[in-house]
């Protein structure tokens, strides 16, 4: 018995070592913004998808890499009940290049659902079939579980705000007779 008390300190230090960071302690969510971007025409069609654009910062006092986003996005059916309509992922800091302590990094996640049409991008918004969405962010630490940093409805408007307008304007379609 003498053994395991003398031996639990130096067991008990590698599982507290190892507990996963807290996403919430460590990173924050900066300048959410939502948009639809424009994809690039195939066969006539104009597509545009719903987006978020936001920064993660590190405020925790140490360097953090094997940061991951995650969007989901959904809309509502028939009855107005919001179901999943597509998503986004990506790695925003790696291991070895890690986010440092009161750095940010902007970070674009897409949805791979989108809607499509013969008219101009803008025209979409309109349409009968059209139904507004809404995103949810969240972010992974480490190996952390997924941590939800914010909500958000999709904006009806093309591109993002924080973009220069000669930036984000899609270029004319073509006229489909």
């Amino acid at each position: 018995m003498e053994t395991v008390k003398r031996l639990a300190p130096v067991l008990i230090v590698p599982l507290v070592a190892c507990a996963a960071p807290d996403p919430k302690a460590e990173l924050e969510v900066m300048g959410l913004e939502t948009y639809w971007a424009v994809d690039a025409p195939k066969a006539g069609e104009q597509y545009i998808a719903a987006a978020v654009r936001f920064e993660v910062r590190n405020k925790g006092r140490r360097p953090w890499g094997s940061i991951q986003a995650s969007a989901g996005f959904r809309r509502p059916n028939d009855q107005g009940v919001f179901e999943e309509w597509g998503g986004d992922w990506k790695q925003v800091a790696p291991s070895r290049k890690p986010l440092q302590p009161g750095e940010s990094l902007l970070v674009v996640l897409k949805s791979d659902a989108r809607y499509h049409s013969a008219g101009a991008p803008e025209s979409m918004f309109q349409h009968e079939a059209f139904r507004d969405a809404k995103v949810e962010v969240y972010l992974r630490l480490g190996s952390s579980g997924w941590v939800k940093f914010g909500e958000a409805p999709v904006e009806r408007r093309i591109g993002a705000r924080s973009v220069p307008q000669d930036v984000r304007e899609a270029p004319a379609a073509s006229p489909r007779l």
